[in-house]
């Protein structure tokens, strides 16, 4: 069992990067190979569209043929069972730095025949978290829905892909250092303290594979 553990956040030690660092304790202790990449240290785009993936007779169309910081990462993905991934939320979608990887992972993926076939051969079970400032009723009723539509490139990845909304999350140990007023730091805090816990523990066991 290979897990490819991914993180989308710029920020290292904060919420999504101690959720996947528990996912990865998890995984580990469950024997499986793994590895853990922080997206924003490598140097890589977007899809370029130089549909190099779609030429006919190439010996493996899923496969992105760009060379930058991410191909290499991406051919270990292919190759892994398993995907976990954090990504913070901004104005409602994962980062610009998730998206990317995104791209490149499932544009391979699909067929240009008929849009609907994969033309990987593999099976990838994918987790991600999504850790973010609002509630878990704003989730539910603004972002659920639009969530699901976002990551569906991912089933051309042949696995089941599950979602975890962390919501209400902690941004600073200290707001009133920050021109944040619109957030109550002292609630932040105590959801913090009250709720990540089980969490870290949800992400822990993912990792497992339970």
């Amino acid at each position: 069992m290979k897990t490819v553990i991914v993180n989308a956040s710029p920020r290292k030690i904060w919420s999504s990067a101690q959720i996947l660092k528990s996912a990865l304790k998890g995984a580990q202790e469950a024997g499986a190979e793994t590895e853990y990449v922080d997206l924003y240290d490598l140097a890589y785009s977007g899809c370029r569209s130089c549909l190099a993936c779609k030429r006919h007779g190439i010996a493996n169309p899923c496969r992105c043929y760009w060379k930058d910081g991410l191909s290499p990462i991406l051919e270990r993905v292919c190759e892994a069972d398993r995907l976990i991934a954090a990504s913070p939320v901004y104005f409602g979608e994962p980062t610009a730095g998730f998206r990317a990887f995104l791209e490149r992972l499932a544009f391979p993926a699909l067929s240009y025949d008929n849009y609907l076939t994969s033309q990987y051969t593999g099976s990838l079970d994918i987790a991600v978290f999504l850790t973010m400032n609002v509630n878990r009723e704003f989730y539910d009723r603004n972002y659920a829905e639009k969530m699901a539509d976002y990551f569906m490139p991912f089933r051309f990845l042949n696995g089941k892909l599950d979602l975890y909304p962390v919501c209400d999350t902690l941004q600073v140990n200290d707001y009133s250092k920050y021109d944040m007023r619109v957030f109550d730091g002292g609630h932040k805090k105590e959801l913090y303290e009250k709720e990540f816990p089980a969490v870290l523990d949800l992400a822990y066991r993912v990792g497992k594979g339970e």
